[in-house]
């Protein structure tokens, strides 16, 4: 009887320790911090280095300006859905527009062309835009707004980097996960340009930086 005993007692102790290893390593495997893919992998390290450029740059707006206070921005996780190729359409009669700033003094710019945006079935229209510098230089610029602005980001609106390719042919990668704030979003001591009405992208990208003050609820 007492034999009996010994071996149920041995055998319970068995399954207990095995229930107790599985337990373990299947706690060990949800710590193991997720593998990012190469392409998110760059995108926080575009992020992490502008975060230490708006640190420590002294031409920075949080450096400039007394009142404003760094902190880390925020940013959407990074999403490939948010990543376009387009031709750039050059328009046939290339206008000078208006363009307000924050300020309310008025800019003018020449709409150069478009890029056409394939997403969820339908296809939006971006305006490139293209100005001068100081020395005379040309400069292009991609300005919108779209259905998260003013809520979730930054309400005069997100901008994206563009440089023109004399190549007609090239095709261009719209990659809204870099869109940024213009430095008004953190400093009254700047002004920027407004998008205009026609830049307004009807859906939601939740990609790039969001809102950078404390209202911003996401």
């Amino acid at each position: 009887m007492k034999s009996k005993l010994f071996f149920s007692s041995i055998i319970i102790l068995s399954m207990a320790l095995l229930l107790i290893l599985a337990s373990c390593s299947k706690d060990e495997k949800e710590d193991k911090p997720v593998k990012k893919d190469k392409y998110t992998q760059e995108i926080l390290q575009e992020r992490a280095y502008k975060d230490s450029i708006m640190h420590y740059d002294p031409y920075s707006p949080f450096n400039r300006d007394p009142k404003a206070i760094y902190a880390p921005l925020k940013y959407y996780d990074p999403n490939p859905e948010f990543v376009f190729k387009s031709k750039f359409h050059k328009y046939e009669k290339t206008d000078t527009v208006e363009v307000s700033g924050t300020r309310g003094e008025i800019r003018k710019v020449i709409r150069e062309g478009y890029l056409n945006l394939n997403y969820k079935g339908k296809t939006y229209k971006i305006n490139v835009y293209k100005g001068f510098s100081q020395t005379g230089d040309p400069y292009y610029s991609i300005w919108f707004t779209d259905k998260t602005t003013g809520e979730e980001t930054y309400g005069v609106g997100r901008y994206l980097e563009f440089s023109l390719n004399p190549d007609s042919n090239h095709v261009y990668t719209i990659d809204f996960n870099k869109a940024y704030n213009p430095y008004c979003a953190y400093s009254s001591e700047y002004t920027c340009p407004i998008p205009r009405e026609e830049d307004y992208l009807d859906f939601a990208i939740r990609a790039g930086e969001k809102n950078f003050h404390t209202h911003d609820k996401n």
